[in-house]
């Protein structure tokens, strides 16, 4: 085949037609049914066919909705949580293996390993650790804080929330450990031997060289971290069913509640897309700072 063939723009059509039929199917026509469904009065229960136009009724019915309203309240306080803990805990982290010892390498090794598990898996072994009777979690704190033994951690509002970050965690610092090691790894030497030739004591070269120039790098996985954070639905379903209560109900598992539960497939499409303009909203930050940092 000639490179002029291939640069005809009839045999680029035809090369990319599959494919393309294939997002069209796969993905457009989904995401258009759904948002037309968003203005529309369909309840499963009812019928098995969309109902009437209601226009906006959807929508607005979010911004008077408890239940919607403290998924959101659940999911901002879920995101600050684990936003928080996740970069603290994984720049601890890096900063003990920063220098590039033999241990300190190959504990390097092992930090992938927690973020490549399942949301399932962890959602079902942090359960199963926190069980008061046999779990391994628990049996730990209870050892180490007598009030803790028997506490129900998945049973309080608090706690369960909590717990539900700190499965979170675990998946997610390790790997910010590694991006904050490269980071460092990227820092002059020849800037922190300034500082401490000038009497900076090791407090001082953190917060006033270490930490300005990790900033960058900070607020990019920062802000990965909060698009995750509002996308949380496996350990909520498995590990709490948003419970006790609604106090670990985050959006995405009020959704499935609406839609699959409630059968409110018109109003769970119009929380669903709410969700999508948050979602956009934080990937344009996200992309922002990508392009300004390059």
């Amino acid at each position: 085949m000639k490179a002029g063939q291939l640069r005809s723009g009839g045999l680029r059509w035809m090369l990319l037609g599959p494919a393309l039929v294939v997002i069209l199917a796969t993905v457009v026509s989904p995401l258009v049914s759904s948002f037309i469904t968003s203005f529309r009065d369909w309840r499963l229960i009812y019928s098995p066919t969309p109902g009437a136009f209601v226009g906006m009724d959807n929508y607005t019915r979010a911004l008077s909705d408890a239940g919607f309203l403290n998924s959101l309240r659940v999911s901002g306080l879920y995101m600050l949580m684990s936003v928080t803990m996740t970069l603290l805990i994984g720049l601890g982290i890096a900063l003990l293996l920063a220098k590039p010892t033999r241990l300190n390498v190959f504990a390097r090794t092992l930090l992938i390993f927690p973020f490549a598990v399942a949301p399932v898996l962890k959602g079902y072994s942090w359960r199963f650790m926190l069980n008061p009777d046999y779990g391994v979690y628990a049996k730990m704190l209870g050892a180490v804080i007598p009030p803790l033994k028997g506490y129900l951690w998945l049973g309080h509002e608090f706690s369960a929330l909590l717990s539900i970050v700190m499965s979170e965690v675990w998946g997610w610092a390790p790997l910010f450990a590694l991006m904050f090691i490269g980071a460092l790894g990227s820092i002059p030497g020849e800037t922190t031997e300034a500082a401490k030739v000038d009497g900076a004591t090791s407090v001082q070269i953190f917060f006033r060289i270490t930490l300005p120039l990790l900033a960058p790098v900070i607020y990019i996985v920062a802000l990965l971290k909060i698009i995750s954070a509002f996308k949380m639905f496996d350990q909520v379903a498995i590990m709490t069913g948003g419970g006790p209560g609604n106090s670990t109900q985050t959006l995405y598992y009020y959704v499935y509640q609406v839609a699959f539960r409630n059968l409110d497939m018109g109003y769970a499409s119009a929380v669903s897309y709410i969700l999508v303009a948050i979602m956009a909203l934080l990937a344009f930050l996200y992309v922002r700072v990508l392009l300004r940092e390059h």
